[in-house]
């Protein structure tokens, strides 16, 4: 069920009987009609792994599962909200970026060292990121949150896309990511994560960036 965006803060999702949406605790505004709400600490879709991924990472994200029948408004933070539509691809998303998504999507947690090996994990240590993102994968709608707006770069062939990571919001697509240094180990300490260090991702496909580099 495709997320109908309100404005730049809220979207709306359209909920019916057999189907369900999965929602960042505490960013229901408003609702109608005949809809429940109930905690899901198994972070959707991801099962016990998903759970385990973020307590390690003192990143327990819990969500709500959303079922009924009605309409339900969702915001959170009065951050700028973006709508992804994934058909029959995968997106990789920041966990605390997540706002809500179609329960048809499944879920589940990538370690960041997967696809940036040792500096995936600097990554997260240094830039203040998590280790872990989450993955969604199939056909639906996922509603992502960002400081300032998101803009979209495509990344292609010997074209790669560098951002700062606290910029980073998202990517899609066959797209590879590391961490890259400007400075020496030295000169880092102190530094700001844009002055520092770039996520670089390559590949093809699209990365997903807030006009900001101000945390969530």
């Amino acid at each position: 069920m495709p997320f109908t965006k309100i404005n730049n803060k809220m979207v709306e999702a359209k909920i019916m009987p057999g189907q369900r949406v999965f929602s960042q605790r505490g960013s229901m505004l408003a609702y109608t009609g005949e809809v429940s709400f109930t905690p899901n600490n198994m972070g959707g879709q991801g099962g016990v792994m998903s759970m385990i991924g973020r307590r390690v990472a003192n990143e327990d994200t819990p969500l709500m599962t959303v079922e009924g029948q009605g309409s339900v408004m969702f915001g959170h933070g009065g951050h700028n909200v973006q709508v992804i539509d994934l058909t029959g691809d995968t997106l990789y998303v920041e966990a605390d970026r997540l706002l809500a998504f179609d329960g048809t999507l499944q879920q589940s947690t990538m370690f960041m060292g997967q696809q940036g090996g040792v500096m995936g994990i600097v990554r997260g240590q240094v830039t203040g990121q998590g280790l872990f993102t989450t993955k969604l994968d199939g056909h639906g709608s996922v509603a992502v949150m960002a400081h300032g707006g998101v803009f979209e770069l495509p990344i292609g062939p010997g074209q790669p896309v560098h951002v700062d990571p606290q910029a980073y919001v998202a990517h899609r697509g066959q797209v590879t990511n590391k961490l890259s240094t400007a400075l020496g180990w030295r000169d880092m300490v102190g530094r700001g994560s844009g002055e520092a260090f770039q996520l670089e991702l390559s590949g093809h496909g699209v990365v997903y960036v807030q006009a900001s580099e101000e945390k969530l």
